[in-house]
């Protein structure tokens, strides 16, 4: 119960930042629900409100950079070691998808003891 209460509050979170910041009221994120995961599908006006804005920095002052998994696009500009690792911020990540013309991100909050210890997770979207 509390994660789905937790899980709505970061959508709305979500959402309403993406409003607030710029996006405008046409705008709207799409909810995605998994069994094990709820997230939200960004519009590429809405990504790149969240790379601009104070988003990524919030996230990460309260979930661990070990906690956040990051998708990357194959034709990614950034470093992935032989391990896996990412070796870019969140921001850097969602910058990364807001800058192609047609650019999105999907984020997901995991439901706790899913996804390897992973709390949120991260996937770049674009052609």
């Amino acid at each position: 119960m509390r994660f789905a209460m937790f899980s709505a509050a970061v959508s709305t979170v979500l959402v309403g930042a993406a409003v607030a910041f710029g996006a405008g009221s046409a705008a709207a994120a799409d909810p995605v629900v998994q069994p094990d995961r709820i997230g939200l599908q960004l519009s590429h006006a809405e990504t790149r409100v969240v790379a601009d804005g104070p988003i990524p920095a919030v996230i990460t002052m309260f979930v661990p950079l070990n906690r956040i998994g990051v998708g990357l696009k194959a034709d990614t500009g950034i470093y992935k070691d032989e391990n896996g690792g990412v070796h870019a911020s969140l921001r850097q990540a969602i910058m990364e998808a807001a800058n192609h013309p047609d650019g999105t991100i999907t984020l997901y909050l995991n439901a706790p003891g899913t996804r390897n210890g992973r709390v949120l997770d991260m996937y770049q979207n674009w052609n």
